[in-house]
């Protein structure tokens, strides 16, 4: 009976010499839809997809992807793709002749019938055959996730995916990785934009410092959240900078083009009216100001917060 785990980790440990990357890592990953692992720079992200994709080997633990160890790394292989963070694509090639490298590669049967039919899913057809020195990035990366694809992997690993895209780019890609999952390829995904897991993830796990410190999903993680969240409001960006100097002593998270800032608040009255007394006490106007559910980048500041509090 095929399980519904596709990836299992267990107690993984990675070092880099004397420097400890991966300190007990442990999640499983469910077949089907999309799992994001979140982190700051250096949390171990891309050395656990690393791990986990065969490219590196760890110290001790357990990995199985679609039941198969990753000491068996050609079997692994060959139920899984890697995207990088940079396309990795031939420039001196044609996005048509890209394709049909990868697909000689791997064997695969029918290569013109399956050439075409992911060219068009990827909106690709059109520049097929102009070199990929000419794309943009948007169109290197759709390319990079459509080879990806070829030999129908159960798993493929986006490590930061979007990284160096421009805003309309990485809308387009974030509707092909979904597309990808309604066809019940399992997503593996690590992104620093925690917006970018928010809209797409169906699971979360938080790496810090090589230890997963949370994990649920995004509604099970703002549900964890100790406080609430109170958006303020300014006429000008001198109000919002008082304030924020003002409210140094709670977790305050700004939005300087919108001139808003977010302060997490205990959950009652009472703390809320400490900031709004500090704020008149200031002398600082408010336009408005409104409760708002927690983002994942309020969860996300919050937890590593706190784990900064207890080391």
């Amino acid at each position: 009976m095929m399980s519904d785990m596709i990836i299992t980790v267990d107690n993984l440990m990675k070092s880099y010499k004397d420097l400890p990357v991966l300190k007990g890592v442990n999640f499983t990953v469910k077949r089907g839809g999309i799992f994001a692992l979140l982190g700051s720079n250096g949390a171990g992200k891309t050395t656990t997809v690393k791990i986990l994709s065969t490219l590196l080997t760890a110290d001790s633990g357990e990995v199985e992807i679609d039941g198969i160890g990753i000491n068996h790394p050609k079997k692994v292989k060959e139920k899984i793709s890697l995207t990088g963070q940079y396309a990795s694509v031939d420039e001196m090639l044609t996005g048509r002749e890209n394709m049909d490298m990868i697909c000689d590669l791997r064997g695969v049967e029918n290569k013109k019938q399956l050439v075409e039919s992911l060219l068009n899913q990827f909106e690709l057809a059109k520049s097929a055959d102009r070199k990929v020195s000419t794309y943009s990035g948007g169109m290197r990366r759709k390319l990079d996730i459509a080879m990806s694809l070829i030999g129908n992997p159960a798993v493929i690993f986006l490590d930061e995916p979007t990284t160096g895209l421009d805003p309309q780019s990485r809308l387009v890609l974030w509707d092909t990785i979904k597309t990808l999952a309604e066809i019940g390829t399992t997503i593996f995904l690590t992104t620093q934009y925690l917006e970018e897991a928010e809209r797409l993830a169906d699971y979360i796990a938080i790496l810090n410092e090589g230890m997963i410190i949370a994990e649920g999903t995004t509604e099970e993680l703002k549900k964890s959240m100790p406080s609430n969240v109170i958006e303020f409001s300014f006429e000008d960006f001198s109000e919002m900078e008082k304030a924020r100097g003002l409210l140094q002593d709670y977790k305050v998270r700004a939005d300087k083009d919108g001139l808003r800032l977010a302060v997490a608040v205990n959950n009652g009255i009472d703390q809320l009216t400490e900031v709004l007394n500090d704020l008149k006490k200031g002398c600082i106007n408010v336009s408005h100001f409104e409760q708002k559910l927690p983002t994942l980048e309020d969860v996300f500041l919050n937890l590593i917060n706190e784990k900064e509090r207890l080391a």
